[in-house]
Formats: C-alpha cells, sequence, structure tokens
C-alpha cells in the first residue's frame, strides 16, 4: 500500500503536471505558427499526434509488464517476510538453504522482469521519440521548396528551423511521463480494491432487551468460496456460560467474530436482547463486548496502556485493580519500572502466558456485559490458569458469555455446550446431557482422557 501511494503521489505531482504543462505551452506555440504559414505548421506538427498515438496504442502492453512486475514483486517480498518470520523453523529443520535457493529465484524474476519492462517501454517510447525528431527533418524539405518557388522568405524559413529545434524537447519528456501515467492504472486498480469495499454501516442507537445473543439459520463463508458456517442456530443466554467446542474447522472462532460483527453473515440473523446486529454499526455495538482473543495483540508501549486500551478513560487506579485481578501484578512488580515498563513490539519482553493476562486484564478493565473468550487460558500453566479462571468467574457474573475451547476440563462447568462440526450445530445441551448421550462431545471428552494418560 506504501509503495503503491507513493508511485501514484509522483505521478500526481510530478508526471502529471509536466505533462500538462508542456501539452497547454506546446499548444499556444502550435496555434502561434498557423499565423506565420499554415504549411510550415503542418511540416512541424504532424509529428506530435503521431508519437502520442504510438505511445497511446502501447497502453495495454505496459499495463501487462506493469501487472507482471508487480506481481513478481509481491511474490518476492512475501518470500523475503516469510523468511524473516520463519527463521527460526527454517534453522531448526535444516531447511534454510533450500529455501534460499528459491528465495533467490523471485528475486532474480523480479530483476530480469525489471530489465523486460524497461526494454518494452523503451522501445514505444524511444520510438516515438525518434518519430518527433523527423519534424525537424520535413520543416527542412517543405521550408526549401517553398523557399526555391518563393512561396516564403529567408527570415520565415529560419525561424521556422529554430523554432523545430526546440519544439520537441518538452514533448520528449512528455512522453516518457505519459509512458508512466498508463503503467501507474496498475497501482490504481489495487488501492481502488480498497477503497471500492464495501464499508459496515448501521444506527449508533441501539434497542435491546437483554443480552442473549440467538443465532438463527447462519450461515457464512469466507470471499464467497467453501462455507464454513451452513446453518447455526442456538441461543447463548445472559447469566449462563455458553461454551463452543468442536474439532479444529468447525467455525468456533468464527461465531464469536460473527456475533461481534466482524463480518456480515451470508443468511440468517444474529441478535443481541432481540436488536439485530446487522443494522447496528460495529463500533456502536462493540461496546457491548468484551473479547479475549486466542492470538493476543500488545504494543510498544507501557504495561498501563496497553491494559487501558480496554478502556481509554480509566484512572491508573482502574488499571492497577483490573490487572490485579489478572494477576499481572506477579510480573509487573518484577519489571525494571514496574506498571510503566515498555514491553517492546506486541510484547516481546514477555512470555505467552504474561501477554494473555493483559489481554485478560483489558476484559477486566471494560467491564462489558457480553465477554467472548478465546482459548483465553490456552498459554498459562496449570496454576496460572487455575487462578485466571477464579478471576474470570468474578468477571462473567450475571452476563452472557462465550467460551471457545478445546479443553474439556475448561467448559466442564459450563452451563451450556454447543458442538459445531462441519459447519453445523451437531450437538447442544447441559454438560450432563451430552455426557450421557453417545456423540461428538463424549467422543471429544473420551479421547482427551485417553490423551491425558498417555506415556512416554
Amino acid at each position: 500500500i506504501m509503495a503503491d501511494c507513493a508511485t501514484i503521489e509522483t505521478a500526481s505531482s510530478h508526471y502529471i503536471p509536466e505533462l500538462f504543462g508542456a501539452c497547454v505551452s506546446t499548444a499556444i506555440i502550435a496555434v502561434s505558427l498557423f499565423f506565420f504559414d499554415w504549411r510550415m505548421a503542418l511540416a512541424a506538427l504532424w509529428v506530435l499526434p503521431v508519437s502520442f498515438l504510438i505511445v497511446l496504442s502501447a497502453g495495454k502492453f505496459l499495463r501487462y509488464l506493469s501487472r507482471k512486475q508487480m506481481k513478481l514483486k509481491m511474490a518476492c517480498a512475501d518470500g523475503i517476510q516469510k523468511c524473516l518470520e520463519t527463521v527460526r523453523d527454517l534453522r531448526a529443520n535444516d531447511a534454510q538453504e533450500n529455501y534460499m535457493v528459491g528465495l533467490e529465484k523471485k528475486i532474480k524474476a523480479v530483476e530480469k522482469h525489471a530489465v523486460a519492462a524497461e526494454l518494452g517501454n523503451a522501445v514505444f517510447v524511444s520510438g516515438a521519440q525518434m518519430i518527433l525528431k523527423l519534424g525537424i527533418a520535413t520543416v527542412a524539405l517543405v521550408g526549401g521548396i517553398l523557399l526555391s518557388k518563393g512561396s516564403i522568405d529567408l527570415l520565415t524559413f529560419f525561424m521556422f528551423l529554430l523554432l523545430v529545434s526546440r519544439l520537441y524537447d518538452p514533448m520528449q519528456i512528455s512522453l516518457q511521463n505519459l509512458a508512466a501515467i498508463i503503467s501507474v492504472d496498475v497501482q490504481c486498480e489495487r488501492l481502488d480494491e480498497i477503497l471500492s469495499h464495501s464499508v459496515q454501516s448501521g444506527s449508533t442507537e441501539m434497542k435491546y432487551d437483554g443480552y442473549d445473543i440467538a443465532f438463527s439459520h447462519v450461515g457464512f463463508s469466507y470471499d464467497s468460496k467453501e462455507s464454513v458456517l451452513k446453518d447455526v442456530t442456538f441461543t447463548a443466554k445472559q447469566g449462563e456460560v455458553t461454551a463452543l467446542i468442536g474439532p479444529s474447522g468447525g467455525g468456533k472462532t468464527t461465531v464469536s467474530r460473527l456475533a461481534s460483527r466482524f463480518w456480515d453473515i451470508d443468511k440468517g440473523t444474529i441478535t443481541v436482547g432481540g436488536m439485530d446486529i446487522s443494522k447496528i454499526d460495529p463500533e456502536t455495538l462493540m461496546s457491548l463486548y468484551s473479547i479475549v482473543f486466542q492470538d493476543v495483540t500488545l504494543f510498544n508501549n507501557t504495561i498501563m496502556e496497553n491494559i487501558r486500551i480496554g478502556r481509554s478513560d480509566a484512572t491508573d487506579e482502574e488499571v492497577i485493580a483490573a490487572a490485579k485481578l489478572a494477576h499481572c501484578d506477579e510480573f509487573a512488580d518484577k519489571l525494571p519500572e514496574g506498571w510503566h515498563t515498555m514491553i517492546g513490539e506486541n510484547g516481546s519482553e514477555l512470555s505467552g502466558g504474561e501477554r494473555q493476562r493483559i489481554s485478560i486484564a483489558r476484559a477486566f478493565l471494560k467491564d462489558a456485559p457480553i465477554i467472548f473468550l478465546d482459548e483465553a487460558t490456552a498459554s498459562l500453566d496449570v496454576d496460572n490458569e487455575t487462578l485466571i479462571q477464579e478471576a474470570l468467574s468474578r468477571l462473567i457474573q450475571d452476563k452472557t458469555v462465550m467460551i471457545i475451547a478445546h479443553r474439556m476440563r475448561t467448559v466442564a462447568d459450563a452451563d451450556k455446550i454447543v458442538v459445531l462440526k462441519d459447519g453445523v450445530v451437531a450437538e447442544e445441551g447441559a454438560p450432563e446431557e451430552l455426557t450421557a448421550k453417545d456423540g461428538v462431545y463424549r467422543h471429544m471428552a473420551k479421547t482427551q482422557l485417553q490423551a491425558a494418560g498417555w506415556k512416554l
């Protein structure tokens, strides 16, 4: 995005103004030439439309070169970024050398096509510039004939020769600018994909009765491809803990994202307290939710400010109180500057469990009526998980709670369990009810119990 914006900015501030200025000044001079002698003017100016037509006719080919160059650059950039992100795994599996061979091929492809693109551009631009130079020859030829016939005087002949020797200089640069502007179409198309994307909207006024979340025949697919959810119907009631479980890829995390209106559903309805969330502004709707993600995102700031994201107007005392509920004080007190310690990019100075506790502290601070916990204790050890679960039990009182988990002991005390499999609700009910059935939940619980007893 940054590179595309820079290219468009260069075109807007340099290529287009220079092209416009050169065309205007040349047009004024061209009109003036006809007042002296229309035959000499035609001899001098016929090359201008021809040269511009050459470049314009190459537009499709220039765009093709630009698109291919962009595709190769993206592949190269992705390869470099992936190398930086996975260098540890590459080294651990002795795969670094093989990966670098593939990456070098991508870099060479960018270099090779860059040369080809420049040559392709030069064929048309240089060819058009050569046509411009023919204008000097035609002026000399036509002027010589007219001079020999006495149709023009010597002064007019030399004036035209002198003028055309300078007339084509700005046009040569303009042809280069025109080719560059044509190539910028690719960047414009790429950014237009973002600008043309549909924007979620809705009312900023919410009217609801309680905080029950109801899914009714909900269907959803990413980018209109394979369906993730096909026909999901269930209700997460206020004052109860509803646990979403099921095999990986069953749609558990997708359900929580849809309930928060991170995406809009393809069919069906989702309501909060009887209010259709698709008609509510997403930012307004989010005031009802506290979410603890499995993958925590932190900022290169202090512990205090990372927690304050939960509620920006919270006082320091309120932030620290929320942090203590999430047991953040256990590691914050040991840091050099305590709560004001910088934790690095995405919390690089902290462990996975410490980062998770900051995320949970945000939820405590926001204290919203609806809570989503997506594997909230997955990064914690057994002792800390127990402490956090005790703290969460205080947080979730009288609220609508949805928990996404894979470990059966995490959801054993849930009021209701919804089992998602293959995009549909395979089972739902209280833990003891599902245990009595010979279904997916019982099979998962039995399998995990067997795994817990496994030994080397």
